[in-house]
Formats: C-alpha cells, sequence, structure tokens
C-alpha cells in the first residue's frame, strides 16, 4: 500500500500528530509520502522524521493580535494558486491519501477519485461535540475545506460519538515544578506577552515564540525561537502551561498533568470549540484577552493527574492495513477502553 499524507502546516499541531503517524507508518513498513501545505517552505523545521517531503502554498488564516483577520486572510486565500496545486497534483500510484485538513491533497485525491481519510481534531467537530460561536460558515468549512471519504477525528473525550483520543508523544514527565511555566502564544504580540508576564516574578516562565520582545525582558522571563527539542523537555519539567487553544499543545499538557490556561486565537473556530470542551470538562481555564486576574489565580490553582492516552498511531495503521475503513466503531470503543478518564468527566458526556 502507497500513501500520501497531506498536512496542514499552519501552526504545529497537525505537524505533531504527523509524527506520531509518521513513525507508526515506519514500523509496518507501509510506503508514505508527505505533503504539507499552509506556510512557507522556509519556516518548515524539524522535518528530518518526514523524509523527502513537498510543501505546496494551500490555504492559511492571517492573524493580527491574537486575532484572525478575516478580510486579509481572505485577500490571501484568492491569491493563492491553490486551483492549479490541486490540478497538477498527480497522485498516480498512490492507493490511498490520508489527511489531516490539507485542502490541496484532499481535493486531488476527490477529482481523481482516489480513496481518501481524514485522520484530524477537525473531523471530530463533525459530532455535536462542545462547541461555542458556530455558524453556517465554520460548517461549510469543516465539511468543504478539505473533503474526504471517511472522516476519523480525535478529541480529549468521546462525548459519546466514535472519536479517537489524541494521538500524543511527550517526553516523560519530569516533576511537577509549580513555579517554572511554559508559555506558547504564537498568535500574540511579543512585547505584549512580555508585559503581561512581567508583574509574576515569584514564577519562571519560559517564552517559545518566533519573533522576539522590542522592550528589554524581565530577568524572570525568558525568550526562545521554536526548538521542538527544547519545547518537549520544558513541557515536561514545567508546572503549567499557557497557550492558544489549539488541540496538541492541550492534549500533551493533560498527559502530563500540567495545568492549562488558554487564550483562543479569536475568530477561530477551532479553537473556540476546544475552549468550550476544555470548560465543559474543566480541564482548563480561559480567557479572551491577556488577563492579569485570571493569570494570577491560575499561577495558583493545583496541578491534575496524568491522562494516559493510548498508542493511537500503532492501532489507527494495524486498522488501515485491515482495509475495512468503513468500520471504525471498534477501533475506537478498543482505544478508549485503554483510557481511565477523571472521575469528573464522566459525569459530562
Amino acid at each position: 500500500m502507497k500513501i500520501l499524507y497531506g498536512v496542514q502546516g499552519t501552526g504545529n499541531g497537525h505537524i505533531s500528530r504527523a509524527r506520531v503517524m509518521s513513525k507508526a507508518l515506519k514500523q509496518h513498513n507501509i510506503d508514505v509520502d508527505f505533503l504539507f501545505s499552509g506556510r512557507k517552505q522556509q519556516h518548515y523545521f524539524d522535518m528530518q522524521c518526514f523524509g523527502d517531503y513537498q510543501t505546496r502554498n494551500g490555504m492559511t488564516f492571517i492573524t493580527e493580535n491574537g486575532r484572525v483577520n478575516s478580510v486579509k486572510t481572505a485577500k490571501n486565500n484568492l491569491t493563492t494558486p491553490i486551483f492549479s496545486e490541486i490540478k497538477q497534483l498527480d497522485l498516480t500510484g498512490y492507493d490511498l491519501v490520508l489527511n489531516d485538513f490539507e485542502p490541496v491533497s484532499a481535493w486531488a485525491a476527490k477529482q481523481q477519485n482516489i480513496p481518501s481519510i481524514a485522520i484530524s481534531h477537525q473531523a471530530a467537530l463533525q459530532y455535536p461535540v462542545p462547541k461555542q460561536g458556530n455558524s453556517w460558515f465554520n460548517e461549510f468549512l469543516l465539511n468543504h475545506f478539505a473533503p474526504v471519504d471517511i472522516a476519523l477525528g480525535c478529541h480529549w473525550h468521546h462525548f459519546g460519538f466514535p472519536i479517537l483520543p489524541p494521538f500524543v508523544e511527550v517526553w516523560p514527565n519530569g516533576g511537577d515544578h509549580s513555579h517554572q511555566i511554559l508559555v506558547y502564544l504564537p498568535f500574540e504580540e511579543p512585547d505584549r506577552i512580555a508585559a503581561f508576564l512581567a508583574p509574576f516574578d515569584q514564577y519562571h516562565f519560559s517564552v517559545y515564540h518566533s519573533t522576539k520582545p522590542l522592550k528589554p525582558l524581565a530577568e524572570h522571563v525568558h525568550w526562545h525561537g521554536f526548538n521542538r527539542e527544547g519545547f518537549k523537555q520544558h513541557m515536561a519539567q514545567c508546572g503549567g502551561v499557557i497557550g492558544n487553544a489549539g488541540f496538541e499543545l492541550a492534549s500533551e499538557a493533560m498527559t502530563l498533568g500540567k495545568k492549562l490556561l488558554v487564550k483562543p486565537l479569536l475568530g477561530q473556530f477551532e479553537q473556540s470549540a476546544n475552549v468550550a470542551a476544555l470548560e465543559l470538562l474543566a480541564a482548563a481555564e480561559s480567557m479572551q484577552t491577556l488577563d492579569f486576574a485570571v493569570l494570577k489565580r491560575w499561577l495558583k490553582s493545583p496541578s491534575p493527574k496524568p491522562i494516559a492516552y493510548p498508542q493511537v498511531g500503532d492501532a489507527l495503521v494495524e486498522w488501515l492495513k485491515m482495509g475495512d475503513w468503513h468500520q471504525s466503531q471498534n477501533l475506537c470503543q478498543h482505544l478508549w477502553s485503554q483510557v481511565e478518564l477523571p472521575e469528573n468527566w464522566h459525569k459530562r458526556q
């Protein structure tokens, strides 16, 4: 079986899930090529595990000051060569397209009649799981941005639907150093982040961001350009995580038992839905702005127990090899049977 795996490159969550799948596919000697779209080629990093991967422009969101700029997003996507990219992507020789919310490979598979399976968090949002700020446009985007034949979603809880657990790969927990906080707010302005953290000098903040602040940093705020290994080390050792409401970051925090404070990317439906789920499950605190009062309260809160999610990638590859792709219920039930969810979550399905 030869597979093309299309991955949305906007943000790092989709790529993190693809890393888990890449390892599982290699272990089963499955021939797979990777295609990424949504960011410039030079902005991908630590991509060795994907071999000789391809990139396309695809489609992406334009953000400013922690919010999606709808006008600039629309203008940018209208000028991308996505239609020619779809037409020019030749899928001859591929038996299957796996897709993590990547539009070029999804639409090419649809036009060339190649079987396609979504493996994404977005696919879980097609079920009536917790959401907020939903609209007809969001539903249209979920169904038509990267259309597939079979959609396998993943979420922190199954909510009574055939949904997979998260795909998580973390370093072993390095202990709960309660005064060390990891900060990953890639859509916020650097100087705003630095000012937000400055008053809390009894804590040490490790901030990962692509851009450095213009003003001098307080001594307890440590700034890092994005480095995957350094990030995972800080994640394993920290006492809590402050981030946007992306799915993979929250999944890693839950797996390691790190308390979580999220500030969603405003105007981005998936992150708003994630906040709704996190609040329903009482799995995180949230803020709509960089709120000093919320941060002060959250810093004093206790850490939750870790959640031992199973090795989803290995089980999923075994399922793919069986070929009965329209039957996913048993796969989902098997995986969730291995998970001990927090007691209060059972009352919140």
